[in-house]
């Protein structure tokens, strides 16, 4: 990976996926595990200190190892699921081409909104993520949603497998229309998205 440490100051710096290092995937795993733990958890007074204080000692050793985005690798680990990034739900790029990209995953414990469903904010985040796939594999230069509408048809589970599909619909200069469908493993339509991400221009951040 390469970047231009000036390029934020003009705009937006260029990130590419990189391999990711071989613990990342394991040390992503464990924050995820810590994530469902941690809204999945009703424990004694005593473990919440205790563990609460193992947790601050480890943000105390990861602190002093902290870098600017173009250089840490969580976001940037295409082959992780989420990309080796704790932010994004745990899915994977199965098929990425200039016709569309497909996405396989599940979502935990960690996104549920209430009784065992996925929150609904967390699905518009993950189109946004997938549009942002979508977008690179078409060869777009890098581009910022300008909107995104999401239609829910049915109640997203958690831990189960699901797909989402999606491809640009058109193009209008800047402009890419995008649309992309989440279903389960029986076909059920769950969300349908529309988005437009527009690309930026070499000054915008």
């Amino acid at each position: 990976m390469t970047s231009d440490p000036t390029a934020g100051a003009r705009g937006f710096p260029e990130l590419r996926p990189i391999r990711a290092p071989a613990e990342l995937e394991r040390f992503t795993a464990a924050v995820r595990r810590l994530q469902d733990l941690a809204v999945a958890i009703h424990p004694p007074s005593e473990v919440w200190a205790t563990t609460t204080e193992q947790i601050e000692r480890i943000c105390d050793e990861l602190d002093p190892h902290v870098v600017p985005d173009e250089r840490a690798p969580a976001g940037r680990a295409i082959a992780l699921p989420g990309l080796g990034s704790p932010l994004m739900p745990p899915w994977t790029i199965r098929s990425s081409d200039e016709g569309g990209v497909t996405m396989e995953g599940r979502f935990t414990r960690y996104h549920v909104g209430g009784n065992m469903a996925v929150h609904g904010g967390v699905i518009p985040l993950f189109y946004d993520w997938h549009f942002g796939m979508i977008v690179s594999a078409a060869g777009r230069p890098i581009s910022r949603t300008a909107y995104l509408h999401v239609e829910y048809r049915a109640v997203t589970p958690i831990d189960v497998p699901l797909i989402s599909r999606g491809h640009i619909e058109r193009i209008d200069g800047r402009k890419a229309f995008i649309t992309a469908t989440m279903t389960d493993p029986e076909g059920t339509v769950l969300s349908e998205a529309t988005g437009l991400m527009i690309k930026l221009l070499p000054h915008q951040p």
